[in-house]
């Protein structure tokens, strides 16, 4: 029989054993002759003893002893060196699998404190551990509301560390911390949820934060450096300098400065740097403790882990002499990064050749921090071309060299997913994009269950239209749905919405997703709902039950109240959203009988974000009244029905004359008006018999895929919309209207009167 009262006394005592690992060491418990399963667990000195344990008693495993194992193993990792290479021995182990299934199988069993420990460990110790972490994530997301403080701040550091920092639940965790902010009395718990939900939140409930914060400071103790690093973080993130705030975590920097390390030292003067915070007194102690540290380093490394710690203290000269003696490709890319924002510097010979030397051993993050840098530098110079800006230059080819080689070669998705998904910069979506699409398609087939949302995340950012990859990720949702995380289904979806494409199987896909979304209506967090709601509506997906959903005064009021507390970007993206879902409800599923309650929303937005023509649709403009006979015969800005806002309109009878709108045109760079009957009837148009109404739109290279000229989702819908309404639309692209054909005037005209008109007239 289990003994749970002792077991559940071990595990309390292996916590403390990882607090104070000294006084475990002297202080030895007198077991009986059959120990307790945790109690053997404990005594375990490496992890082969942890996972024999775990296939011997695999049958009676309670999830108390679940944890013990994820906690021990977990203890283990930590007091090893080479913390990449035993993660590998955590993670390939057969037993470990059985320890995976166990947590799988017994989660709904533990208590609060355990599945989030049990999440956290599983994060640490087996990046691959993608499904458990999932199962684990849902099942917290489904106790979120009765967390107490220290859980939900756990669990919200669970999600940083999956970069969820804009994900609904992490808006759920907000919305929490919202409504009870007044009986919050842990700092230490408060300062991590505050990392986490910064991004999320509105001005209003920053300031509220920083109240409170400054209320509670008093409750920690001088030692609690994290604590008070963490505060400035959130500052910093909020990109909010105050001082009486910054002061008090100063003085707890202060008293500390002989238990800090270089990279506490290094992150606390960037964190000051961002918030122009000038502390004299900690930058004189730190640089005397930083030089208390030079005699612990016996390797030019360790000069330039120093120099990393100095930051914004070390001068020109100084990174300079660093760079010159540094030899891990991480360290040389932090230093030429320093040197490039530093005012007036020039990367020499010396160091463009030292960065030549290391570039065969460089992965795709450290090429592409010297490409920024690099960029930046041209940038600068340009304007005196000398000899060291022409081998810059030759530098910037040597980079696309080894990252092309560099894609060339791999031959393992989630090793290239690890360099892929944090690059970003011009030279990564002009030199490397295009490479990094083949190299995806040769390795497609390893995309699975696992992976499918990262990778359909990633095509969503580079705005690169590939069908081979996007009809792999359908069949992959299409065979494995039911492994895939519900709150993953949006950036599933988010790639074929974008570009507005439907894979072969595109009824079994979308279908899969619609039927997986469904059964996780009532759980889903309302932020999702509205972005899968407008995703599907792009590409002309209408699910009934979705939109019951969210088309409710329930939902509407429970959203309100979540976009008080978001950041103002994030809360007017969220609007813009309901809005144009609101409106392809209305247009394109009249029978749903959704009403349209936008129109206060939509003036308020064009009474003060309307913006003059560009060079492009003044050309376009004073061409149609040409072709059209007079200004009055063209009409610019035009709001529609629904607040479409459109370029140009115009008016054929039924002999294609156009028709002079009188006194009613605008002049340019005026509020658009609309001129229909109603904002949300679509008939009494009023136009004569036989008359036809024409919308032209000038697209630009934002409507189209970056590698083809495919017509991108939110533009389709649009001219769909349009001819609900009663247009004939002409879309009229960049790459049509500034191509070689069209180079003269009379080009231009002939073309605008052959797509008005249906034939050329000159």
């Amino acid at each position: 029989m289990k003994n749970y009262l002792l077991d559940s006394l071990f595990i309390n005592m292996l916590r403390l054993r990882a607090i104070c690992p000294f006084s475990w060491r002297v202080f030895q418990f007198r077991t009986c002759s059959c120990k307790p399963l945790i109690s053997q667990m404990i005594t375990c000195t490496d992890e082969e003893q942890v996972f024999d344990l775990i296939e011997k008693n695999k049958a009676i495993l309670s999830e108390k002893q679940v944890e013990c194992a994820f906690n021990i193993l977990w203890q283990f990792q930590k007091q090893k060196t080479s913390f990449l290479k035993n993660v590998d021995c955590i993670r390939d182990h057969p037993q470990f699998l059985t320890l995976h299934n166990l947590a799988t199988s017994q989660m709904e069993f533990m208590n609060d404190d355990t599945l989030v420990n049990v999440l956290y460990i599983t994060q640490q110790c087996a990046t691959e551990a993608h499904d458990l972490v999932a199962a684990l994530v849902t099942e917290a997301w489904r106790r979120l509301e009765r967390f107490d403080i220290n859980v939900l701040s756990k669990f919200s550091s669970c999600l940083a560390k999956q970069n969820l920092y804009f994900s609904p639940l992490m808006g759920k965790i907000a919305d929490i911390v919202h409504r009870n902010l007044e009986t919050i009395e842990d700092l230490r718990s408060l300062s991590v949820l505050m990392v986490s939900i910064s991004s999320l939140i509105s001005q209003r409930f920053q300031e509220q934060l920083v109240n409170k914060t400054e209320n509670l400071f008093d409750t920690i103790d001088s030692s609690q450096v994290n604590v008070a690093r963490r505060i400035v973080q959130f500052l910093r993130n909020i990109k909010y300098s105050y001082y009486p705030l910054l002061e008090r975590c100063n003085k707890v920097f202060l008293s500390n400065m002989n238990h800090l390390d270089l990279d506490s030292i290094s992150k606390i003067l960037s964190l000051y740097h961002s918030l122009q915070f000038h502390s004299f007194e900690f930058v004189k102690t730190a640089k005397k403790r930083l030089a208390e540290m030079i005699p612990l380093f016996d390797h030019p490394d360790g000069f330039v882990k120093l120099f990393v710690a100095l930051g914004p203290i070390a001068g020109p000269e100084e990174k300079k002499q660093y760079l010159k003696i540094s030899v891990i490709p991480s360290e040389i890319s932090i230093l030429v990064y320093a040197l490039s924002i530093l005012p007036s510097s020039h990367l020499d010979e010396v160091g463009i050749s030292r960065i030549e030397a290391i570039l065969p051993q460089c992965d795709l993050n450290d090429l592409n921090g010297f490409a920024t840098s690099v960029l930046r530098w041209i940038h600068y110079d340009r304007k005196c071309l000398d000899n060291t800006t022409g081998k810059q230059l030759k530098l910037l080819q040597k980079l696309d060299h080894f990252g092309l080689q560099r894609l060339r070669k791999c031959n393992n998705l989630n090793l290239l997913w690890e360099e892929l998904k944090s690059l970003k910069g011009d030279w990564f979506a002009e030199s490397l994009l295009e490479e990094t699409a083949g190299t995806l398609h040769r390795l497609m087939e390893e995309i699975n269950y696992k992976n499918v949302a990262e990778i359909a995340s990633f095509i969503s950012r580079t705005n690169y239209f590939s069908t081979l990859l996007l009809d792999r990720i359908a069949s992959v949702v299409v065979q494995q749905s039911q492994k895939i995380h519900p709150y993953v289904i949006l950036d599933i979806i988010l790639p074929f919405s974008i570009f507005n494409y439907d894979p072969p199987q595109n009824d079994e896909f979308f279908r899969i997703c619609i039927q997986y979304l469904n059964s996780y209506l009532s759980g889903l967090d309302p932020l999702m709902l509205v972005f899968l709601g407008y995703s599907l509506a792009t590409l002309g997906y209408f699910p009934e039950d979705l939109l019951k959903a969210i088309f409710n005064i329930k939902f509407l009021a429970k959203m309100d109240s979540q976009l008080e507390f978001l950041c103002s970007s994030l809360n007017m993206k969220v609007q813009f959203r309901l809005m144009e879902l609101n409106r392809a409800v209305c247009l394109e599923c009249p029978e749903y009988q959704i009403p349209w309650f936008h129109d206060r929303f939509c003036q308020q937005q064009y009474n003060k974000d309307f913006g003059s023509m560009n060079g492009a649709q003044q050309q376009i403009y004073k061409m149609l009244a040409e072709v059209l006979g007079g200004t009055n015969c063209v009409k610019a800005s035009v709001l529609t029905p629904y607040y479409h806002r459109i370029d140009f309109e115009c008016i054929l009878d039924k002999r294609k004359k156009a028709l002079p709108y009188g006194s009613h045109n605008i002049t340019l760079g005026k509020l658009p008006e609309t001129h229909w009957e109603s904002h949300t009837q679509i008939t009494g148009s009023r136009l004569p018999p036989g008359a036809e109404r024409i919308a032209l739109e000038f697209l630009d290279s934002r409507a189209f895929c970056r590698n083809i000229p495919h017509l991108k989702g939110k533009s389709a819908m649009k001219k769909r919309q349009l001819e609900i309404l009663g247009y004939r639309v002409i879309q009229i692209p960049h790459f049509e209207w500034n191509s070689m054909a069209l180079s003269t005037k009379e080009a231009r005209m002939d073309y605008l009167r052959e797509r008005i008109f249906g034939k050329s007239t000159s």
